[in-house]
Parts: structure tokens; sequence; C-alpha cells
């Protein structure tokens, strides 16, 4: 599964670096950066759910 980001809907709030860290990471300028864009799927929930709980929507995983 794919993996995106919508950078301009994006506002940092972190929850989903929470969740998989390994998968998203917040910079020291709260920018948000993806570890990967196809997502195993052993890691497929912990993004489900980071994608599913983003307060702004600007997660997707298809």
């Amino acid at each position: 599964m794919k993996l995106s980001v919508d950078f301009d809907q994006c506002e940092a709030n972190g929850i989903c670096v929470g969740i998989a860290p390994d998968v998203f990471e917040l910079d020291d300028e709260d920018q948000l950066h993806l570890g990967l864009t196809e997502v195993p799927s052993d890691r497929v929930d912990d993004v489900a759910t980071a994608v599913a709980q983003c307060p702004k929507a600007a997660l997707r995983l298809a």
C-alpha cells in the first residue's frame, strides 16, 4: 500500500509519530517526513490507525 501526505493540510500534530515512529518523523522545524511510502504488510495496521487518527485528514493510504 502507498502512503502519502497532503502537506498543505498537515499541521504536524505528531499523532502519527506517536503511533508509528518508524514511519513518521517530525524534524526540528515541525515538518513531517515519511520514513517510507510503500507500506509493508506488517506495518499496515499501525499506519492505517495513524491515517484514521490524523486530525486534519492529511494522510492517505491506498
